[in-house]
């Protein structure tokens, strides 16, 4: 609620009339009623700031050896790069995130997916997805493109980038959602160990205005 006006306003106001002394040119007058207007007016509210995603391991863009998979001819740590978040948006109850490939054949290689993080976390630490135990209750890994490969190490752990050797350095893009629902699987209607490729779907269509928020980063990878 905006309050009242200061003193100097108020006598400003009272002389913001056609009336003006003798010897005043009108531009003059005309300026101090702008500059008195100026001063009195209220402050502008400034903007919410963004929904925002970063990570400390990836902040020059691409993806060390510590972060690349450790199979199917890549010989990385595999290791989930640490991400931070900020500013998220009022009435988030939880988040979840997502790695996808975007230069893979096919429309994409999903690599790494936790969903149902609690809306009082603000990151992932280094490794926190090569265990479930790591995860902040009551989130949980699901599904990749990897499952039942074992290159994850376990179905719903983080596997890292991998691309075919020779291709140019292909994009990782990794995206964090913030929903207005306790439980994703239960409120887009589909099974807990549905695909990576379901569970966006929900995110990105099926939850509605339930889906408060995206944030992405991405960082490439060759070999």
């Amino acid at each position: 609620m905006p309050g009242k006006p200061t003193l100097a306003c108020q006598r400003a106001g009272h002389s913001m009339t056609p009336r003006r002394a003798a010897g005043t040119t009108l531009a003059t007058a005309l300026t101090a009623i702008f500059a008195a207007a100026v001063a009195c007016a209220p402050p502008a509210q400034s903007a919410p700031a963004a929904f925002s995603l970063a990570s400390p391991d990836l902040a020059s863009g691409r993806f060390d050896s510590r972060f690349m998979l450790s199979s199917f001819g890549c010989h990385g740590g595999n290791l989930s790069p640490a991400l931070a978040w900020s500013h998220a948006p009022a009435g988030t109850r939880r988040f979840a995130i997502q790695m996808i490939d975007v230069d893979a054949p096919n429309g994409g290689f999903r690599h790494w997916a936790v969903y149902d993080l609690p809306a009082t976390a603000t990151g992932l630490t280094r490794g926190a997805a090569n265990r479930a135990s790591r995860l902040p209750a009551p989130a949980y890994g699901g599904n990749t493109d990897f499952r039942d490969t074992g290159a994850a190490g376990w179905d719903g752990g983080y596997a890292g980038p991998c691309p075919p050797r020779g291709d140019a350095p292909h994009r990782y893009r990794i995206t964090i959602y913030a929903y207005a629902a306790n439980r994703l699987a239960e409120a887009g209607g589909i099974p807990r160990t549905g695909s990576a490729a379901l569970y966006a779907f929900v995110l990105d269509r099926g939850l509605g205005e339930r889906l408060l928020g995206k944030a992405s980063i991405t960082a490439t990878a060759a070999r």
